[in-house]
């Protein structure tokens, strides 16, 4: 048996399967915490990764080593609570669809003999 056939019987798959899991909750007009959620997990990933470089470029032009080696792991973590935040606030929802759909749709795919199999 294969691993896709093993992993077809599981529950979770199998529901997905019955549901027939779409992707029709990320259809309705989201509410104002979800897209404060959303827009905390962008500002998220617009602030590590560019302050981290500035930090560096700082550090080697100015001959001070420290800054990069303390400020840029603590902007790290900022970074990285505002975006558990932001994954909080947006909800476990459209995430949970997301994964229901894209099981069904890789399963349905190369589970052999389905009738999608391509």
């Amino acid at each position: 048996m294969s691993l896709i056939e093993r992993i077809s019987r599981t529950a979770y798959v199998r529901s997905a399967i019955a549901d027939k899991a779409d992707l029709s909750a990320f259809k309705a007009n989201p509410s104002f915490r979800v897209k404060l959620g959303i827009a905390i997990v962008f500002l998220s990933y617009a602030i590590a990764w560019p302050a981290i470089v500035v930090l560096g470029y700082l550090a080697v032009a100015t001959d001070r080593a420290w800054l990069l080696a303390v400020v840029a792991p603590l902007l790290y973590v900022f970074s990285h609570l505002l975006l558990l935040l932001g994954m909080y606030l947006a909800g476990a929802n459209y995430i949970r669809e997301l994964l229901r759909w894209a099981t069904r749709v890789v399963v349905e795919k190369w589970l052999p003999g389905h009738p999608d199999e391509g």
